[in-house]
């Protein structure tokens, strides 16, 4: 059984997401960033992370493609290594441009020290802005990120979006929300969220 490690209601759900569009088993281990719990996974105390046997996965885009690449009967991953390279392409994209502004603007609201905190939401706005226009045409008229198969970078594309429409920031692209409307919809993701509560609850 896997071990999702992490805080529910955080980017531990890209990891719960993808175990129930797998119907893999799991239990959800809670732990808060730089705990001794969390600390115990990744040395940067860092989450979510997923525990499998003695292998330990840390950062949500490595989790969802190692989950991909071992349960590749499952379609969540690449089919051949121009698919696996597109998929890794899409992650990165996510990671490196989609969610940064909505990261940056979060620690300079309420993670940061107040002496180190600054005004950057103009210039989150921007480049959230930017990399919204950037998806709409990566998107075309593709119904997922790599057209007519929902694949694990959609989990991670997808909770970007959850997190943009929570924090308020405009999606200025009828196409892209379509998107996000689309992934956001997923059974697979309303378990996960329901598995989180229960866990969060507990």
């Amino acid at each position: 059984m896997y071990q999702a490690v992490g805080s529910p209601g955080s980017r531990l759900t890209r990891v719960t997401w993808m175990l129930e569009e797998l119907g893999q088993p799991y239990e959800i281990v809670k732990a808060k960033m730089h705990t001794e719990t969390m600390l115990r996974f990744n040395p940067s105390g860092r989450m979510p992370a997923l525990g499998d046997g003695d292998l330990v996965v840390t950062d949500s885009a490595a989790i969802v493609f190692y989950l991909a690449d071992k349960h590749s009967d499952q379609g969540m991953g690449g089919a051949d290594a121009g698919e696996r390279a597109l998929i890794a392409s899409w992650l990165f994209f996510a990671q490196s441009e989609l969610e940064a502004p909505l990261w940056n603007k979060l620690k300079h609201r309420l993670r940061l020290p107040e002496e180190l905190r600054a005004d950057v939401g103009p210039w989150c706005n921007a480049e959230f802005a930017q990399d919204i226009a950037t998806l709409d045409k990566r998107l075309g008229d593709g119904e997922f990120a790599l057209g007519d198969r929902f694949t694990c970078a959609d989990v991670i594309l997808g909770h970007c979006g959850q997190w943009a429409r929570g924090a308020k920031f405009e999606i200025a692209s009828a196409r892209v929300n379509a998107y996000f409307d689309r992934v956001l919809a997923r059974p697979a993701l309303a378990r996960a969220k329901a598995r989180e509560a229960e866990a969060a609850a507990a």
